[in-house]
Order: C-alpha cells, then sequence, then structure tokens
C-alpha cells in the first residue's frame, strides 16, 4: 500500500499500459482517476479498481486542467497517452506526424502544464511519463512517434530539474515491445506491421514481448516515496532491448 492517501491521474487509461497501470495504483492503495477519449473504456477500468473515470483530449490543454481539477489534490501524474501511424516516413503525410507528436509529446505537455503548479504549491508530486525505447534508439516504420517519444525523455529531464526543489519529481519509463492494442494494431498494415512486431521482439535478450502489467510496476514504484530519491531517470522497461 506505498500509494495508500494518494490522488492519482492515469491519461489513456481505457486500455493497454494505462488500464495496467491505473489498476497497479489503485492495488497499491492509490485514489485512481482515469482519464481518457473513451469514455466507456475509461469508465470499465475505473470500476473494476473503484475508480473515477474523466474524459480528457491531452490534446487540449483546457482539457487537462478539467480533468486534474475533477481530481483536487493531485499527487500523481502518470501521462501514458499515445498512439501511433505506422508506415515509412516518406509515406507518412505532414497531418499524421503531426497528429503522433500532438498526442505524444504535446499531451504530455499539456498535462503536465495543467498539474505542476499545484504539485509545486502543495511542495509534493510524482510525474511519470511513458515515453519509449524508440525514443532512445529509433523504430523503423515510426519515426514521428520516435521524434515525440525523445520529446518526452528530454521534456522529462527538464522538468525534474525545474520543479525538484518544490518536492516534484519526474521521470519517464521507456518500454520496449509491449503486448498493446498499439503496438498489436501494427498487424493491420499487413507484412510490414508483422515484421516490425517481430524485429521488436528479437531486438530484446529476452526473446519475448512485454505485458502491460510489467511497465506498470515500474510506474507503481517511480511513483512512491520508494523512489523519492530518483528524479530525470529513463527507466526501460524493454527486455534488455535498450542497453548499450
Amino acid at each position: 500500500m506505498r500509494l495508500e492517501g494518494r490522488k492519482a491521474l492515469v491519461t489513456g487509461g481505457a486500455s493497454g499500459i494505462g488500464a495496467a497501470t491505473a489498476a497497479r495504483l489503485a492495488a497499491e492503495g492509490a485514489e485512481v482517476w482515469v482519464g481518457d477519449l473513451n469514455v466507456e473504456g475509461a469508465e470499465g477500468v475505473a470500476a473494476e479498481i473503484a475508480g473515477h473515470a474523466v474524459e480528457l483530449d491531452v490534446t487540449d490543454l483546457e482539457a487537462a486542467r478539467a480533468a486534474v481539477a475533477a481530481v483536487g489534490e493531485l499527487d500523481v501524474l502518470v501521462n501514458n497517452a499515445g498512439m501511433d501511424n505506422f508506415g515509412f516516413f516518406v509515406y507518412v503525410t505532414q497531418d499524421q506526424w503531426r497528429q503522433v507528436l500532438d498526442i505524444n509529446l504535446g499531451g504530455t505537455m499539456n498535462c503536465t502544464h495543467a498539474a505542476l503548479a499545484g504539485m509545486q504549491e502543495r511542495g509534493y508530486g510524482r510525474i511519470v511519463n511513458i515515453a519509449s525505447e524508440a525514443g532512445r534508439v529509433g523504430s523503423k516504420g515510426s519515426a514521428a512517434y520516435s521524434a515525440a517519444k525523445s520529446g518526452v525523455i528530454g521534456f522529462t529531464k527538464a522538468i525534474a530539474r525545474e520543479a525538484a526543489r518544490y518536492g516534484v519529481t519526474a521521470n519517464a519509463i521507456a518500454p520496449g515491445p509491449i503486448e498493446t492494442p498499439l503496438l498489436m494494431g501494427a498487424k493491420e498494415f499487413g507484412e510490414i506491421g508483422e515484421k516490425v512486431i517481430e524485429t521488436m521482439r528479437a531486438s530484446t535478450q529476452m526473446g519475448r514481448l512485454g505485458q502491460p502489467e510489467e511497465v506498470a510496476a515500474a510506474v507503481a514504484f517511480l511513483a512512491s516515496d520508494d523512489a523519492s530519491y530518483v528524479t530525470g531517470e529513463t527507466l526501460g522497461v524493454s527486455g534488455g532491448l535498450g542497453m548499450v
């Protein structure tokens, strides 16, 4: 019960890593708000964990502020909402790459902006941003996604430097290939999607896809006081994919 008495907001919480994270934080005692554009999905997850659902478009700063206000005194923010438009960059349109940047990087910035001032005023906060190993090593067929997640890592470090004196930590997690709807959606692109997934799987030292619960466990650590002296770090949860 490391998070007993804490209030947490998980963006993109209706499925995948977000849903697993919401469940793990609740299991550790947190009062959890599940934020997602998919309100029905968010309500389903919230019902399973005795939490709360809130409609949230992370690309809209005012929507982010409204979600944070709904929580009240927010202790833990997990910026998880993300998406990708798979395809080699020469075939990706500007609208497609802007969408990827707006959700993955812009969404993280919007929700952090909405939450950070209150955390600093109260002298406590835990911000955990879900980045990706793609942001550290690059991923074929996901150039915009790689750029966005690299931006999330840099943004996390900057916020860690700015907020440390207020008792707020900011860390990122870089998942490798995790068996989520986002990754498995690559199969919709036929042979190229299958190859992307298999290449990712083969690139791990453990030779398998990760599970959302394995990422959620790392989030719970960084959100807890067990990680009180950890900030500005990027923790790889990738089966060894990101080793240098």
